[in-house]
């Protein structure tokens, strides 16, 4: 039973201990954390003593000037403590700072890795508060840490020797009395380790449902549920007072055993000490000083409850935290990335399978076509057949389960990720605009375009009058995710950002959605022109869109039911032929 919980005990704390692995650049500066920590102690338990000299040659002596040499030496060594303390803090806030904004590097180069299968496996408010909320706590851990756990032990230690020296007797107390305090800590600890795991994992809830709210407040307000995304944030909000209550009663129990024993000792000094002074076993100075002693252990041991009271939560943490890091990445670059292309611009897929982990039957199965430089290649199919899915493994966002798709006559799990992504200008179905200006936002595409290339690309797309219809026209800083613009004009940003970089495969999934026709039908003049030596893959759902592509890839439930030019696949895909008399009159298609 003792080495399971002691198992346990270490399980709890691994993914701190992993963490704490950082520390090792910071090893100069905790040992001079440590070594101030010891000089405060060493002052502050010089202090006793002299007050018994003090007592016992100057006071009942009437020795004046004894009295004001000590007390000035007091005052001299109560300084240099203080200034050891706050040498301590300093290098214990550089350690923990350090050590804080390292794990958040770590955690966001990791998740920067992610697929999109680690991303959906975690969720985005998680990670937010694993890269935030968790680093903190494992911040004021370490802190505390490294100063209090070092001024703990070393006064805990120190304290009762001297303690012991100045009065054997009366260390008798403490044999009774420290054994209670060691229970009262050991009995609150594992049920905090279960509360502070339950919070984070509430706030991370939290976070969920404002982060919903915040990017769906005009689907909430169009449908009047304000009062209920109250009642929802309120009931989450209410989850995690009631445990903080439920930590709060339990520390609450435990602060006034811990005075109560103080106290305790307290009286049972000043008895058996008053005793000891009448019977001549002991004097005043002796029972101060040993008073003072047994006050700096009792005080360690609260310090030591603190620290039981903040580990629990460090560890819940730093958990959470190696689990993310310790996520494996599933897409990862090749160890001798291929560089012998035999083509340009050529995406092939080579009877691709490919299922999402977990689920029981494949999304996309057999699928075998080709795109060459100079065509446009669009994908048509009804709502839930892969067409996403499909283009999403063109720039390696998922591996196939079985087959391959190769980029230039090679497999693109034979490219490094950035060699494949620098062939590819890949427009999402939404559009992801970052805070900063409109260049800024198009320059994502190519850092060091000029500024004529980012007019030319905004023309391109069809956004150059919006955009100089702005208060400051390039220059227009955007809100988070370009909150001040229409759907349409984040669209045709989207676009002017993949047109910039001049890549040789464009892939534009549904990203003409929210254009009028008008619109669009410029739009695809326009990018003709501009990408007619680059192949061209699109995810169309209207017909009219995508009828003048050189060829269609018709999907049905995640197979090939035809490809073909239009007037192809009227005559031969009975899937095709449904699609678009759905969509569009004889008059329109004649």
């Amino acid at each position: 039973m003792f080495i399971a919980k002691a198992n346990g005990g270490v399980l709890l704390v691994r993914g701190l201990i992993k963490l704490y692995r950082n520390l090792k650049p910071y090893t100069l500066l905790i040992l001079g954390a440590f070594v101030f920590a010891y000089l405060q102690v060493s002052a502050n338990l010089e202090l006793p003593t002299l007050m018994a000299n003090i007592v016992n040659n100057g006071i009942f002596t009437g020795d004046i000037s004894y009295i004001w040499r000590e007390g000035i030496y007091m005052l001299l060594i109560a300084g240099g403590g203080i200034a050891c303390a706050i040498a301590a803090s300093f290098l214990a806030s550089r350690v923990s700072m350090g050590l804080g904004r390292d794990i958040r590097s770590q955690i966001f180069s990791h998740v920067e890795n992610f697929s999109l299968h680690e991303f959906n496996k975690f969720g985005a408010s998680t990670l937010v508060t694993r890269t935030t909320n968790d680093v903190v706590q494992i911040q004021q851990t370490t802190f505390l840490l490294t100063v209090m756990l070092a001024n703990a032990i070393f006064t805990g230690i120190e304290a009762s020797r001297l303690a012991y020296v100045s009065s054997p007797e009366l260390a008798k107390i403490l044999y009774v009395a420290l054994p209670l305090v060691v229970g009262f800590i050991a009995l609150i600890v594992k049920p905090i380790t279960s509360l502070f795991s339950l919070v984070q994992k509430q706030i991370d809830k939290i976070n969920r449902v404002v982060r919903e709210n915040v990017l769906g407040v005009r689907v909430i307000r169009a449908f009047n549920k304000i009062e209920y995304e109250k009642k929802r944030f309120a009931q989450a909000n209410a989850e995690v007072t009631n445990t903080y209550i439920k930590v709060n009663r339990i520390v609450a129990f435990l602060m006034p055993l811990m005075m109560l024993t103080m106290n305790a000792v307290m009286v049972a000094i000043l008895w058996y000490g008053g005793k000891g002074i009448d019977t001549g076993n002991t004097n005043l100075g002796a029972m101060i000083a040993f008073m003072q002693y047994s006050m700096m252990i009792l005080m360690s041991f609260v310090m030591l409850t603190m620290l039981f009271i903040m580990v629990p939560r460090a560890a819940a943490a730093g958990n959470r935290i190696a689990e993310v890091l310790e996520t494996k990445i599933e897409i990862k670059d090749p160890e001798k990335p291929r560089q012998d292309f035999s083509k340009h611009g050529h995406v092939e897929f080579r009877h691709v399978t490919f299922r999402y982990s977990g689920a029981e039957r494949p999304v996309l199965k057999d699928i075998t076509f080709e795109a060459q430089p100079g065509e446009v290649v669009a994908i048509l199919g009804s709502t839930g057949c892969g067409k996403s899915t499909l283009v999403q493994l063109i720039p390696r966002f998922y591996d196939v389960t079985e087959g391959a798709v190769l980029i230039d006559g090679v497999d693109v799990r034979e490219l490094t990720q950035a060699d494949l992504r620098k062939k590819i200008g890949y427009v999402p179905q939404k559009a992801i605009l970052f805070t900063g200006t409109v260049a800024e936002n198009i320059r994502y595409g190519k850092e060091d375009a000029t500024d004529e290339e980012v007019r030319h690309a905004a023309e391109v797309a069809q956004a150059a009058e919006f955009i100089e219809d702005l208060p400051q026209g390039y220059d227009t800083v955007l809100s988070e995710g370009g909150l001040n613009l229409s759907g349409g004009q984040k669209q045709r940003l989207a676009i002017a950002r993949a047109l910039v970089r001049k890549p040789e495969i464009y892939v534009f999934d549904d990203c003409f959605s929210q254009l009028d026709f008008k619109t669009e039908a410029e739009l695809r003049a326009a990018l003709r022109k501009e990408t007619e030596n680059s192949t061209v893959i699109i995810v169309g759902q209207r017909v009219a869109s995508i009828m003048n592509a050189d060829r269609i890839v018709v999907l049905e439930e995640g197979r090939i039911a035809g490809i073909g030019t239009h007037k192809e696949l009227m005559e031969t895909c009975e899937v095709y032929r449904e699609i678009v008399y759905s969509q569009l009159s004889e008059e329109e298609l004649s």
